[in-house]
């Protein structure tokens, strides 16, 4: 979680370093139309209709529409992951003649990519003139190549970059920083942080972050204290209430509890109170050091600093209380996230769908389910997964199939069912010498793209629980690309010599 956040910082960077800087006007009826306008289109994701209508309508409505309104706008978008309707935006200002600085064209490229991928955003640098062709936009599409992991063209456009001389600062390589601690690589941050140093590009807020991050990940508690001492040194307070989550974090993992909870009192007086964001560091981290009492108090402090609490509030607290097993406080939390929402998020019923089956309240957690239906259009796999798993280890089959047959067969063929779900279903298999079940769930797993070498490994050992042999394995093996490693080898050996 914390590694993702680092990555959202990073990008949240790019796009402050993409806003264009144009004079404001005043700030009292700036902020009343800005919010007319921006009320109408966040919208949309609720009412339909384009992004161009509703500004084509506010104009024939006698509105006005600004450059620096819009781009404020779509700064907003962008921070609620309405990529879409931030690059219909600015679709509409081209037609309209609006002018694009560098900034704004560096947005563009990146909303391209949120939006159509990566091969579009590379398009449309490819189709800008020389002059655009800057470290505005050369550092979005870096910013691109990094958040996508596609760490040869990343790589390969730093270098360009640097040859270019568009690497003065600290954001390409906070990129890259990113990007190794995507690839689960922490030791290549130190590395990046040396040559930042010898270049003397002074490290940013984010630099800080992901290097401790790193340095965590290492389990290298003196290094991470090594290089708070090094901050407490810098000239200017690089510190946030990022900082001091990571900084949480990190002693939380490494058992050291008492400076866990010191980072968190720091996070509590840098945050700003109407930032939902902190809460949520200090909810799960809180929950993860299991303090109950903190937890409660966080989110008392949320809900009275923060009218409305919104759905990922909720989630992350039914998250913090599932991880405490606080089972009532849980449900006292989701039924009154469910009296009151506007939306309802499936993601919330399935951590209250889980933590009442761990409970063994399986007819709260049908009858959870069932509203759910009625209320949600889904996706509903992942509670369908939950209650197989439940009834196969509750002996209880004919509902684990019948849970099963409703998941595959109309929902969405991408799900990645998890190895916990797998196993459980072969270990039934197994346990019964029922091939024919065993195989019938292979067909399932095969439409979902989930038929891999350890559901094989998982057949084979069926067939050899069962007594049977299976003359055509090895076939099927090499006709669905599965790579033959030594326990399949051994397992389809075993199963040769059965009837030998």
């Amino acid at each position: 979680m914390i590694r993702g956040r680092l990555i959202s910082s990073a990008s949240w960077l790019v796009r402050r370093l993409c806003t264009a800087s144009v004079e404001a006007a005043p700030a009292a009826e700036s902020s009343r139309r800005h919010g007319k306008l921006y009320r109408k289109l966040s919208a949309l994701g609720a009412t339909g209709g384009t992004v161009a209508q509703v500004l084509d309508q506010h104009i024939m409505e006698g509105g006005t529409v600004r450059k620096d309104e819009l781009s404020r706008i779509i700064k907003e978008l962008r921070k609620f992951r309405r990529h879409q309707h931030a690059l219909e935006i600015m679709d509409w200002m081209e037609r309209r003649k609006m002018n694009f600085s560098h900034p704004d064209q560096a947005t563009r490229l990146d909303l391209i990519a949120k939006t159509k991928g990566i091969t579009a955003a590379e398009n449309y640098f490819s189709g800008l003139s020389p002059a655009a062709k800057n470290q505005f936009t050369y550092g979005a599409l870096l910013n691109c190549y990094c958040t996508e992991v596609m760490t040869d063209k990343a790589l390969a456009h730093f270098e360009k970059m640097d040859e270019l001389n568009f690497v003065s600062g600290s954001l390409p390589f906070t990129n890259l920083m990113c990007l190794y601690m995507k690839l689960g690589k922490p030791e290549e941050v130190p590395r990046l942080v040396d040559e930042m140093k010898r270049r003397k590009i002074p490290l940013s807020t984010f630099s800080y972050s992901i290097w401790l991050q790193s340095l965590g990940s290492l389990d290298d508690i003196e290094g991470v204290e090594e290089v708070l001492e090094e901050m407490a040194k810098d000239g200017e307070d690089k510190s946030t209430w990022n900082t001091y989550a990571n900084l949480a974090a990190i002693y939380a993992k490494a058992g050291q509890i008492e400076k866990a909870k010191l980072a968190l009192k720091s996070l509590e007086e840098k945050m700003k109170k109407r930032n939902r964001e902190p809460y949520h560091y200090l909810l799960s981290i809180y929950a993860g050091i299991s303090n109950p009492a903190e937890v409660n108090r966080v989110w008392n402090s949320l809900k009275t600093a923060i009218p409305g609490v919104n759905n990922m509030s909720y989630l992350v607290m039914l998250q913090a209380l599932d991880k405490l097993n606080d089972v009532s406080g849980l449900k006292k939390c989701f039924e009154e996230w469910e009296s009151n929402c506007s939306h309802y998020d499936m993601r919330l019923a399935n951590v209250t769908i889980r933590n009442y089956l761990s409970a063994d309240m399986h007819s709260e957690a049908i009858s959870v389910f069932a509203n759910a239906r009625k209320r949600s259009s889904g996706p509903f796999l992942k509670a369908h997964e939950m209650l197989v798993i439940f009834y196969l280890k509750n002996q209880q089959p004919h509902l684990a199939l019948k849970h099963w047959e409703e998941a595959i067969s109309g929902e969405d063929k991408n799900w990645s069912w998890s190895s916990e779900l797998v196993s459980a279903f072969f270990k039934y298999f197994r346990e019964g010498k029922d091939v024919d079940g065993a195989e019938e769930f292979c067909r399932g797993l095969k439409q979902f793209d989930c038929l891999d070498s350890n559901a094989y490994s998982l057949l084979l050992r069926t067939y050899i629980a069962a007594g049977r042999s299976a003359p055509e394995m090895q076939r099927r093996l090499e006709q669905d690309n599965i790579e033959i490693n030594q326990e399949l080898e051994e397992l389809l050996a075993n199963v040769s010599s059965i009837f030998r």
